[in-house]
């Protein structure tokens, strides 16, 4: 009875162990597949016509899982005194987006992202615009801008906090930009402009990083790996323990 129990325990132990890594893998194999068909339904929403940005009936639908980089286009005319940099590190280095306005003809507002610029980039353009009217690459008449729709960034970024009071944004939070810019009725999104959208001498658009980390099938071949080691390490524990039995036997029978 002594032996016994502790067989009992060890085998419940092992049980539980392989049960519960086996599992882990299956649910890793079931994550994958969910990533797989993630990535090829965005992949068909990026190279998509663009269709007309979701309107205020659609914006309590919009969501990330349904509508992110959706290739979308507006119309409008932007609203360059109530532009927004948000800090931000790319292929091409480190700057700022810049995030503008499209005043669209009903009234409402769209935050677009017009693209990226380096700090001596906007130097130019501050430098530019105290000096003299808008620059020839920030138009004021009704322009049509196509891009992937994005869902806003609340807050801020990773130890960062955006601080309106300052003007110094991390994320590109619709909610907060659009109250710091005293914008009303402007869409729960903003969009990305494609590279084509951008005029000459102005932001860089187009740098739309879009990247699902897939690793879930090493992390399957892991789980299973570790359940396959707890059912060997058990099958050595076994033998070992009915070998010792066997010698302990005189006659060498089992306990």
């Amino acid at each position: 009875m002594r032996r016994l129990l502790p067989r009992l325990a060890l085998a419940l132990c092992a049980v539980s162990a392989f049960a519960g890594f086996f599992a882990l893998g299956t649910w890793q194999l079931e994550r994958r597949a969910w990533k797989l068909d993630l990535i090829e339904r965005v992949d068909q929403r990026v190279h998509a016509p663009a269709v007309d940005a979701p309107g205020p009936g659609q914006w309590p639908t919009v969501n990330r899982a349904a509508d992110e980089y959706r290739h979308v286009r507006a119309t409008g005319r932007f609203l360059h005194d109530r532009e927004t940099l948000v800090q931000a590190t790319t292929e091409l280095g480190s700057g700022y987006w810049v995030l503008t306005p499209l005043r669209m003809a009903d009234g409402r507002s769209l935050l677009v992202n017009r693209g990226f610029v380096t700090p001596a980039q906007q130097k130019q353009r501050a430098a530019r615009r105290e000096s003299g009217p808008a620059e020839p690459a920030e138009p004021a008449e009704s322009v049509t801008v196509t891009g992937l729709l994005r869902m806003t960034e609340p807050r801020g970024a990773l130890l960062r906090d955006n601080d309106p009071g300052a003007d110094r944004w991390y994320s590109r939070d619709v909610q907060a930009i659009a109250l710091a810019r005293g914008l009303s009725d402007v869409a729960p999104y903003f969009v990305d402009a494609d590279a084509a959208a951008a005029a000459p001498g102005g932001p860089v658009g187009g740098l739309t990083v879009i990247a699902f980390p897939n690793n879930h099938l090493v992390y399957a071949l892991t789980w299973y790996a570790l359940a396959l080691m707890v059912a060997g390490a058990t099958w050595i524990v076994v033998r070992q323990e009915r070998r010792r039995a066997e010698e302990g036997s005189p006659d060498g029978s089992h306990d």
